[in-house]
């Protein structure tokens, strides 16, 4: 299946295992996906390649963790309308008191994530 135009995704994650299922879930879906180990690896991606229609951001990540990288990109014009996606263990997470599209809980239900996923790329 071809990939979908502004249907690109990157995939934040330190659980290799993670980025890998939820990759092969999306690309199933006709996404493009790359992915990164932690928000220093996912920052130095967007700045090389500002085409990406959403992040799903997992918070607990060594090197920079979701908070530090949602700091960052908040802070960074280029990328500060790009839309996130939290993915988190962390209870008691909502979406305004991160200023993400979605929080979706881990372990998750895809079909609550992919639903985030396709509310948040409507428009890409």
């Amino acid at each position: 299946m071809s990939s979908r135009p502004g249907r690109r995704i990157l995939i934040v994650d330190d659980d290799a295992a993670i980025r890998r299922t939820l990759g092969e879930l999306l690309e199933e879906e006709g996404y493009a996906v790359a992915s990164a180990a932690n928000g220093r690896e996912a920052l130095d991606c967007l700045r090389d390649d500002p085409t990406f229609a959403l992040v799903l951001l997992d918070l607990m990540m060594p090197v920079m963790d979701g908070f530090q990288f949602r700091a960052e990109q908040k802070s960074d014009p280029a990328l500060a309308s790009l839309p996130v996606v939290v993915m988190t263990a962390r209870g008691g997470m909502d979406r305004a008191g991160f200023d993400a599209e979605a929080v979706v809980s881990k372990p998750f239900d895809l079909l609550l994530l992919m639903g985030a996923i396709e509310r948040s790329c409507r428009g890409g």
